[in-house]
């Protein structure tokens, strides 16, 4: 089976015969990043609780947690390769980091993992939109919405709303309860998470205080969720993304057209876990983030992808609906220009 990828066909086995062997894991560089990574963010941690309780500057903390945000987004890039299984060879190992990751991002590993799988299953599928995605409806689903639909909408979609208010709905408030649809195991993993989390507030507030942890937690979680929320909308949401129904749905064309190639610069990148290759994530989401680099340099059919830089994304911002005449992203503002009877 084949897939034409712009001027290119592209061999469905043979793609993914030649991108096998980087799913292999690599013990060294696993253990390597969770020390480079964990330790800068515990070291934070205690840098910004002296400041706090010493009486420097506020100002000071908080450009502090501005920096372990960026590593609690990568914190959160383990915990994602953990739920495919890809960061250790072990399944032990991977469900045990992935926990630990689970709790420091107030994120439930089993919960989550399970949701995240339905993502990869169905993005870019018109047909099984819902699960584990960013909230699209098409130009004609919106029209003929009723006014409250059309609001919340109009409201996921503002900028504040999602990358702002975002992090505290998605990580403190909305993951603290099973998905629907959550299974035994599931449900238990998010109790867990829950406790886990309890006690480390309990624990720190006993230690450090209260309001000292509020004080740091807080703004690392707005931040760092809100990094986190912008990269998964800039991931399918993002000019010349592929979309289509179900029965035309490309399981390729899904990966290297509907998922986005976001070069980076190389500190962000660092930062970000090497995700913005998530074009060569979703031809093989057990390819571990230290991997992804080196596929798409020696893998040629993953270099016809365009990408996307840091200013050429935030034109996602303005591309709120999928108009499946045009077969494109468009604005709200584009419906201004739609003749009265389409809009009816």
């Amino acid at each position: 089976m084949s897939a034409q990828i712009g001027a290119i066909e592209v061999d469905e086995q043979a793609l993914f015969a030649a991108t096998a062997k980087y799913q292999q894991p690599d013990l060294r560089k696993a253990i390597w990043q969770v020390v480079n990574t964990l330790v800068p963010y515990v070291a934070l941690w205690i840098l910004m609780v002296y400041t706090i309780h010493t009486g420097i500057s506020y100002w000071i903390t908080f450009l502090l947690a501005v920096v372990a945000s960026g590593f609690l987004v990568r914190i959160f890039i383990f915990f994602h390769d953990c739920g495919h299984q890809s960061f250790f060879a072990s399944r032990k190992a991977n469900t045990i980091l992935g926990y630990i990751c689970g709790i420091l991002t107030f994120t439930p590993f089993d919960d989550w993992t399970h949701s995240h799988g339905v993502h990869h299953a169905t993005a870019a599928d018109l047909d099984r939109r819902g699960t584990g995605d960013v909230w699209t409806m098409t130009v004609e689903e919106y029209l003929a919405a009723p006014f409250r639909q059309r609001l919340a909408y109009r409201l996921v979609r503002n900028p504040l709303v999602t990358f702002i208010l975002g992090p505290i709905g998605v990580f403190i408030l909305n993951q603290r309860f099973p998905s629907k649809g959550a299974n035994r195991r599931d449900v238990i993993g998010v109790i867990i998470t829950d406790l886990a989390i309890l006690a480390m507030i309990v624990t720190l507030s006993a230690t450090i205080g209260f309001w000292t942890y509020v004080k740091i937690q807080l703004p690392i979680t707005i931040i760092g969720g809100g990094l986190g929320i912008w990269l998964f909308y800039v991931q399918h949401q993002f000019e010349g993304v592929y979309w289509a129904r179900h029965e035309e749905w490309d399981r390729v064309r899904s990966a290297l057209e509907g998922s986005s190639f976001y070069k980076l610069p190389k500190v962000l990148q660092w930062f970000t876990g090497n995700i913005g290759f998530h074009h060569v994530h979703h031809i093989r989401p057990r390819i571990p983030n230290y991997n992804l680099q080196r596929a798409h340099e020696e893998v040629p059919v993953f270099q016809s992808v365009k990408p996307i830089t840091l200013k050429k994304s935030l034109k996602s911002l303005r591309m709120n609906l999928w108009d499946e005449d045009q077969q494109k992203l468009v604005s709200f503002r584009s419906l201004r220009a739609r003749p009265r009877a389409s809009a009816a």
